[in-house]
């Protein structure tokens, strides 16, 4: 009981951050179209997004350690939704802000978080180790639960309420303001390990190149990540001219998506017994 309690008060801080990021996926290529935005300065500003998160990715596991990963997780919070709110000018400059604001939220949200968790579960409760798999599969069912909805509560409101594709935007506010609220009054804060910038980089680096099939991963991971972000900027422009409501489609995508991801699961656990290359 005591641990269910611990896994429901990680899932209510972090689901609602979830379920803000999946609405700002479907209707983001449509809301700068309709700013007026030539395609490629639509592309320029995916890619400050792109080159933020990279940048930052670098040194956001020791910024989330030195900061404390609450006030990280409330951070993530906060420049997602001025992300958001930007989205409501009609300013280049004010946009790019808003992209590498999102993607500095970002980067956060899918590392301070599960820190957070990892931490209180094994340092402050004591938990076993092997029931972490339990809340991250809880995790991954419900945020393909929330891809899915994400897409038709974009549609909804960008074109049944007929608010415009910025309304997705402006619903995935409370939900951040809520995440952040419920971390700061119910999360206990933790800190992680004490390191330079340059040390932990060294680290990775070395790391990653003292094992070939490391670097061989770290390779295939980074070209499927890059077709799946230019599949990201090329599917509005191309299902758009054919009428295709953009958030129903959003969600058949998020949806074969969680449904590749079970398939794989059963393959690999059921009597197939596959594995992988």
């Amino acid at each position: 009981p005591a641990f269910r309690l611990f896994q429901r008060q990680f899932l209510l801080g972090y689901l609602p951050a979830l379920a803000a990021d999946w609405l700002q996926g479907p209707l983001l290529f449509q809301l700068l179209q309709s700013r007026g935005f030539l395609r490629s300065q639509i592309a320029a500003l995916y890619s400050c997004g792109f080159a933020s998160n990279v940048a930052f990715g670098l040194v956001s596991g020791v910024f989330v350690d030195r900061l404390g990963r609450k006030k990280s997780c409330v951070l993530s919070s906060g420049l997602c939704s001025v992300s958001c709110l930007l989205q409501l000018s009609r300013d280049f400059l004010a946009l790019a802000a808003g992209r590498v604001l999102a993607a500095l939220g970002t980067s956060l949200l899918f590392s301070a978080f599960e820190s957070w968790y990892i931490h209180e579960h094994l340092e402050c409760h004591d938990f076993p180790a092997e029931w972490i798999p339990d809340t991250f599969s809880r995790v991954a069912l419900w945020n393909s639960g929330l891809a899915v909805a994400a897409g038709l509560v974009a549609e909804l409101v960008a074109e049944g309420l007929a608010l415009g594709p910025v309304a997705p935007f402006l619903v995935a506010v409370p939900f951040l303001a809520l995440s952040g609220i419920f971390a700061v009054k119910n999360w206990d804060e933790n800190y992680g390990k004490s390191r330079s910038c340059s040390k932990a980089c060294g680290e990775g680096l070395r790391g990653l190149f003292s094992d070939p099939r490391a670097l061989l991963l770290g390779l295939v991971q980074a070209l499927v990540e890059s077709i799946l972000l230019i599949f990201a900027f090329l599917w509005t422009p191309v299902l758009e001219p054919h009428g295709i409501p953009l958030g129903i489609a959003f969600s058949g995508f998020t949806a074969a998506s969680a449904a590749g991801s079970a398939l794989f699961r059963r393959g690999v656990t059921g009597r197939l017994r596959l594995q992988p290359l």
